[in-house]
């Protein structure tokens, strides 16, 4: 039944009634009595509840649209209002599912060749900083040492002291170029990048441990790339913001079908703390391979990252 049809007759409902109350022994006197203002109100009152009533559940089904249309998020696709019935509302409940699974395909594309772009340019600029400021700051290295065996005392000190600083400054160039560049992903395989990663960001007040499952499933190029970024974003954002002395990187196979990348800390938490760049980034690249991307509280306190990844394939490696 349409909108509008079950309106009037709601409405139509109430005022007949009104009409069986004219025509019952209820009379009007000049001045009216107290008993028949009494009855007169409460007549009143019981239509007016009762058209309260009957409208609210005819727009129910918009109601519960609205609030759908209120809380859509294309980063986290998935979720549909029912479909009830035939009429207005149902015809405008499909439109708006069919409007959600075009924005969030729109979305993916996008968002593909925004993130395959981005990958393009980390290697650029990582192939820049190993070729050009890599090679110039071991040039001065060479310089530095040259000068530095030919250098009197004082000077020879001041010199091994600039030699020191350089370098620092060129194992940091590196280090910035294997963030940028996963060289390890391409040439060793996700497991032995993983726990690259882990050794990358351990430090004297933060251990960071990796435990990766045999027998995982087949994971594309793409796929494998996707989960070395999350863990990547999910223990910057652990040594940086958390707080926590630890920090755990599981990569397993899911109990039915797929594989299951944890991050996990004992930090403070997000508490209130609204999603940042880095969070929204990582439901990006999640949309790109149709993973589900779910961050929160840890069951013994601190963040989790999850990414759970369907598994197209069931050969094994």
């Amino acid at each position: 039944m349409s909108l509008y049809w079950r309106i009037f007759l709601l409405n139509a409902g109430v005022l007949v009634l009104a009409v069986a109350l004219l025509f019952g022994p209820v009379t009007v006197s000049t001045p009216v009595l107290f008993g028949e203002a009494i009855v007169l109100l409460t007549g009143l009152a019981a239509m007016l509840v009762l058209n309260a009533v009957l409208l609210k559940i005819g727009l129910a089904p918009l109601a519960r649209l609205n609030r759908a249309m209120a809380t859509a998020d294309l980063l986290k696709p998935g979720t549909r209002p029912a479909v009830t019935g035939d009429g207005e509302i149902a015809a405008l409940t499909r439109t708006f599912n069919a409007m959600l699974d075009r924005l969030e395909a729109e979305r993916a594309t996008s968002s593909g060749r925004v993130l395959t772009a981005l990958e393009g340019e980390r290697q650029r600029i990582a192939q820049e900083l190993h070729d050009e400021v890599g090679q110039t700051l071991t040039a001065v290295l060479l310089q530095l040492k040259y000068a530095a065996d030919r250098a009197p005392g004082p000077v020879r000190t001041d010199l091994h002291q600039a030699q020191e600083t350089t370098r620092s400054s060129l194992d940091e160039i590196r280090r910035i170029a294997r963030r940028l560049r996963p060289g390890v992903l391409e040439e060793l395989g996700l497991h032995s990048a993983l726990r690259s990663l882990a050794a990358e960001f351990t430090t004297p007040r933060l251990s960071v441990t990796a435990h990766i499952t045999p027998g995982l499933p087949h994971l594309d190029q793409s796929t494998e790339l996707v989960l070395y970024r999350v863990a990547q974003e999910g223990l910057t954002n652990a040594a940086r913001h958390s707080g926590a002395n630890r920090v755990e990187v599981r990569l397993r196979p899911l109990p039915h079908s797929g594989t299951e990348l944890l991050v996990s800390d004992n930090g403070r938490g997000l508490a209130d703390a609204p999603e940042g760049a880095g969070i929204q980034g990582m439901r990006e690249r999640a949309l790109l391979i149709g993973a589900e991307l779910v961050v929160g509280a840890g069951p013994h306190g601190g963040t989790e990252v999850r990414l759970d990844v369907p598994d197209t394939r069931k050969a094994t490696r």
